[in-house]
C-alpha cells in the first residue's frame, strides 16, 4: 500500500471513530458465531455399503420415519424448506444467505476420513464451495474421528456394530494434512485466527491410540504445523473438542507426570477448545433451562482448570430417539427459542470478559435433526432459533 492510499484509510477510520464518538457509541464489536454442521441430508455411496438409507436422501429417512415414543413426544420434526439435497450449489446458498442474515457467520463441518479415504464431504466440495455466495461464509473443519457404528442406524436397535474404525496410521494422518491444507486451508474464506487456519479434533484418545500412543501424535501433529507453514500460513489453530475423550494422564509418555487434562492438551499444543454438545457433561434428561445452568456453571470451572482459552458453547437441544427404532432415549424437553436465547446472551457476557481470546462461540447445531439440535427452520418454531442468534449478536 503506498502512502498516499494509507493515509486515506488512516483518515476514514479516524472519520468513523468521531461520528461513533459524537452519537455516544463505541463501534460494534464482532462475534464469530459457528454452527456445527452435520453434512448426512445426501445419498452417498457409503451408505448403500453398510446398508443404510435405502431411500436415497440420507439421514433426512431417520428424520421422516421417526415415530413418537409417548404422548406428546415431538417427532417426527418437520424442516421447513423440506428434505432438501445439500450436495446442490443453490440449496447451500440458501442455508448460507440465510445463516449470514441472522447473524451465524462460520460453519464448523463435521469431517471424515474412514478407510483411507474421506466419508460425506460432497456438501462441502460439491455444495457449499460451489456455492455463489459461498465467500459470504466462513468454515473450519472439526474431525470427527469417532468409530462409526449402527448409532447412525435407525433401523437397527443393536447399536454396537461398527462400520469404520476413527484411528489412523502416520501415513493415512500425513495423507490427510495433504488433503485438508490443499483443498481446505487454502480457501479464501477457511477461518483463522490470527491467520492461522483453525483445524478441530473431536476425540482425541482415539487419535493417540490409533496413531501408535502419545509420543507418534505429538509427532504427527507438530509435522501439521510444519506442513501448515511450508504452505505459508504463520502457523496452525488446533481446537480441542472439550469432553471425556481427552485423556487425563499420559502413561506411555516415559517420565510424564500429566494428570490433568490442561496438562494433556498443553503437551500436544492445543491452542484453543471448546464443546461439540453439552449432553457430553451433563445429562440430557428433563428440561431445557436447569440443563443449560449446569452446563454453563462449567465455563467458570474451566477457566481455572485449563490454560487455553475455551471458546463458550451453547446447544439447543437433545432428543436422539429418531435413531432408536425401540428403546426410548433421554432427551430434553421445552427448549423453546427464547429460552436458547438467553444462554446465547450468557455466551456473549463470557466473550465480552474474555477480551485477549478469540470472540469465538460454537452453536450445536446448524442441522442435528436426528439429535433435535438444530438452528435451520421448522414447522413448529419457523425461525424462532436463527432469530435468538440475531436478537443477541445484531441487534
Amino acid at each position: 500500500m503506498n502512502k498516499t492510499k494509507l493515509l486515506l484509510c488512516l483518515a476514514l477510520m479516524q472519520a468513523c471513530f468521531f461520528v461513533f464518538k459524537a452519537n455516544g457509541q463505541s463501534p460494534a464489536k464482532h462475534y464469530d458465531v459457528a454452527a456445527f454442521y452435520w453434512p448426512a441430508y445426501h445419498p452417498d455411496a457409503r451408505f448403500k455399503d453398510i446398508g443404510v438409507f435405502p431411500d436415497g436422501k440420507g439421514e433426512w429417512e431417520a428424520i421422516y420415519k421417526a415415530k413418537p415414543k409417548f404422548a406428546g413426544h415431538e417427532v417426527p420434526k418437520v424442516p421447513l424448506w423440506g428434505y432438501e439435497d445439500e450436495t446442490d450449489p443453490a440449496v447451500m446458498g440458501k442455508k448460507i444467505a440465510t445463516a449470514a442474515k441472522y447473524g451465524v457467520n462460520v460453519m464448523i463441518f463435521d469431517w471424515y476420513w474412514y478407510d483411507k479415504k474421506p466419508f460425506l464431504e460432497d456438501a462441502l466440495n460439491k455444495g457449499f464451495l460451489k456455492a455463489k455466495n459461498t465467500n459470504d461464509m466462513k468454515f473450519y473443519l472439526m474431525w470427527a474421528n469417532h468409530d462409526h457404528n449402527s448409532y447412525l442406524d435407525p433401523s437397527n436397535p443393536d447399536k454396537s456394530k461398527v462400520y469404520f474404525y476413527g484411528g489412523v496410521d502416520k501415513k493415512t494422518f500425513e495423507e490427510m494434512v495433504a488433503h485438508i491444507i490443499n483443498d481446505y486451508f487454502k480457501k479464501p474464506n477457511y477461518y483463522k485466527i490470527n491467520g492461522r487456519p483453525v483445524f478441530s479434533i473431536y476425540e482425541l484418545s482415539t487419535f493417540i491410540k490409533g496413531i501408535g500412543g502419545s509420543e507418534k501424535a505429538k509427532e504427527a501433529i507438530d509435522y501439521f504445523r510444519k506442513k501448515t507453514v511450508d504452505a505459508g500460513f504463520p502457523g496452525l489453530h488446533l481446537q480441542a473438542t472439550l469432553w471425556g475423550n481427552i485423556p487425563s494422564t499420559l502413561k506411555d509418555v516415559p517420565g510424564d507426570k500429566v494428570q490433568t487434562q490442561n496438562s494433556t492438551l498443553e503437551y500436544f499444543g492445543f491452542n484453543s477448545m471448546t464443546n461439540y454438545q453439552w449432553c457430553h457433561f451433563v445429562a440430557p434428561s428433563g428440561d431445557y433451562i436447569p440443563w443449560g445452568q449446569k452446563a454453563i456453571a462449567k465455563w467458570a470451572e474451566w477457566d481455572t482448570t485449563f490454560k487455553i482459552p475455551y471458546c463458550p458453547h451453547v446447544s439447543i437441544g437433545w432428543d436422539s430417539n429418531p435413531r432408536f427404532p425401540v428403546q426410548k432415549q433421554d432427551l430434553v424437553v421445552n427448549n423453546k427459542p427464547e429460552y436458547f436465547q438467553v444462554y446465547l446472551q450468557k455466551a456473549k457476557e463470557y466473550v465480552d470478559a474474555h477480551p485477549n481470546q478469540p470472540p469465538l462461540i460454537t452453536i450445536n447445531a446448524w442441522n442435528e435433526w436426528a439429535e433435535g439440535s438444530y438452528l435451520e427452520p421448522d414447522k413448529k418454531h419457523g425461525y424462532g432459533y436463527l432469530e435468538a442468534v440475531k436478537n443477541v449478536f445484531l441487534k
